[in-house]
């Protein structure tokens, strides 16, 4: 799994007024739970962006007033109209506890079913992987080769050796979608 290295400034104010006055200068403001103590801080809004745009999930390697922290993001607020970030809540993670987070799919091999003229179908684009968060992966990777004309995978069809699929065993992650050419031939 990727690091993201971020860096943010303490904050000693809390609330509404707050949190409006740090967003008028350019700053997000953010908590840190699941150490020894919540911390509250803020970051820069241009820092996080290569962090929240992208489909990888990524460590973040925090440095706040001197100290660092391994975290992962838990939530995001967005402003309902504009594309702005109101708000992250931060995970920090350590070697001994798992962690549960979502995970992009990523489909590979030429399906038979497509071969034989259907669509696949990607059905779940993220799932939910809980695990050490060393043992995180970038992506869950699954083969779709064998799967046939009609055929579909679902979350009980897979199994992972450093990490859990937390999703409900019957969610179908991709399907092999039967076409009208293919139910003429």
């Amino acid at each position: 799994m990727k690091t993201f290295e971020l860096k943010g400034e303490i904050r000693s104010d809390f609330g509404k007024k707050a949190a409006t006055e740090l967003r008028k200068q350019d700053l997000i403001p953010c908590n840190l739970y699941g150490g020894e103590s919540n911390v509250t801080f803020a970051v820069k809004t241009n820092d996080v962006r290569k962090l929240v745009y992208t489909p990888d999930t990524q460590v973040v390697e925090l440095e706040i007033g001197g100290k660092k922290h391994h975290a992962v993001v838990k939530e995001l607020q967005f402003h309902p109209v504009k594309e702005l970030i109101f708000h992250i809540d931060f995970l920090e993670v350590n070697e001994k506890k798992p962690v549960t987070v979502e995970v992009p799919v990523q489909l590979t091999g030429l399906a038979e079913g497509v071969k034989a003229g259907g669509k696949l179908s990607l059905e779940a684009r993220k799932l939910k992987v809980s695990a050490i968060y060393t043992n995180l992966p970038d992506r869950v990777v699954i083969d779709v080769t064998n799967l046939g004309l009609g055929k579909k995978i679902q979350v009980c069809d897979l199994q992972f050796e450093d990490y859990k699929i937390m999703n409900v065993p019957d969610q179908m992650v991709a399907q092999v979608k039967a076409t009208r050419a293919s139910k003429q031939a």
